[in-house]
């Protein structure tokens, strides 16, 4: 396992971080498959895992809760806020308000007296940078958090909310956790220059395109990843985009043979070998999930593998530019873009 710095926090984290999303209702794992996975995660080096309240409405945290007992200190610990928490409507966003509550609640979850990061798990247009940076500062100095960080919010909003960090003395934004993928590199572009340029660490979510890249999706064969059953919009093969996905992936398989890599090896080395990514997410469901995430641990691509892949899919390029999630608002609702 190699490790990494996290940004300018002084924490070595694991370029593979362990994602509990699949943990409870979403994955149907259970307590005991939860828990194997985490036992030969850390023992295979891993030391971040990476939940939020959002995932199975909590679940996910009561079982990362239970599967770590006893070795909190062996775990760089992270959770998220800000989703919708039923239909409540203060209870989503980045208000001071609800930011305290969902915090003590995760910590009730998860078993712990702190986090190691606490992430906002998109950008609240409704909030302030100030009312969010100034409650998760007061969070720190409380010693329920030891850092804070953001996930999938536009460059724009990334670099917005240092500039309120510095303007109102408050404590800023240490990492963001964007998707990116072999698939989905439009972050490349934009977001990634950003989070260097500040010295954020990156943890990135959804390295294996939600599937795509495990090999769980290939020509004429039938569709066996487990989104599939949820988010079948993503795989239907009537949709250019999802053409388009299947087609670089039919191109990448060769690549990955000649190398001598599984395409997943391919996928997570991709990632892990841009100079601004910290660590990529895996998110198994299952111990032989794990396993074969955990076979890139070590994967280091040549220059002429990754040279291969931007000739697949070009640097910068969004495969399926409509499944993004940091789309500015004004882009999916026309009122906001036309002069009343």
């Amino acid at each position: 396992m190699q490790y990494r710095t996290l940004g300018r926090t002084g924490v070595r984290v694991s370029t593979l971080a362990l994602g509990a999303m699949n943990f409870g209702r979403v994955g149907r794992t259970t307590q005991d498959e939860a828990t194997a996975i985490v036992d030969a995660a850390l023992e295979a080096g891993v030391n971040v895992i990476d939940t939020a309240d959002a995932y199975g409405a909590g679940e996910s945290e009561e079982l990362v809760g239970k599967a770590i007992a006893g070795r909190r200190d062996d775990v760089v610990l992270a959770t998220k806020a800000g989703l919708p928490i039923g239909e409540n409507p203060d209870h989503r966003g980045g208000s001071r308000r609800w930011l305290v509550t969902a915090l003590d609640n995760s910590l009730r979850r998860l078993g712990v007296d702190h986090v190691d990061l606490y992430q906002t798990h998109r950008w609240d247009p409704t909030t302030s940078d100030e009312e969010t940076l100034s409650t998760l500062t007061d969070l720190r100095r409380a010693g329920k958090i030891r850092y804070f960080g953001s996930s999938t919010f536009p460059a724009h909003r990334i670099v917005e909310a240092q500039w309120a960090a510095r303007e109102h003395g408050l404590g800023r934004y240490t990492t963001e956790q964007p998707g990116y993928s072999i698939l989905q590199r439009a972050v490349e572009a934009h977001v990634l220059p950003v989070t260097e340029s500040y010295g954020m660490g990156t943890l990135i979510w959804s390295p294996l395109a939600s599937g795509w890249l495990t090999g769980a999706v290939r020509a004429g064969r039938e569709i066996t990843t487990n989104r599939s059953s949820f988010m079948p919009a993503r795989f239907d093969l009537e949709k250019p985009n999802n053409r388009a996905r299947l087609a670089a992936v039919e191109r990448l398989v060769p690549v990955a043979a000649e190398a001598g890599l599984t395409l997943i090896q391919l996928a997570l080395g991709f990632v892990t070998a841009h100079p601004a990514v910290t660590s990529a997410i895996i998110g198994p469901r299952t111990l032989d999930h794990l396993r074969s995430h955990l076979a890139a641990a070590d994967t280091v691509l040549t220059p002429d593998v990754l040279d291969a892949i931007d000739a697949i899919v070009p640097p910068g390029t969004d495969l399926a530019p409509e499944e993004k999630h940091d789309t500015p608002p004004s882009l999916l609702d026309p009122a906001l873009r036309r002069r009343r």
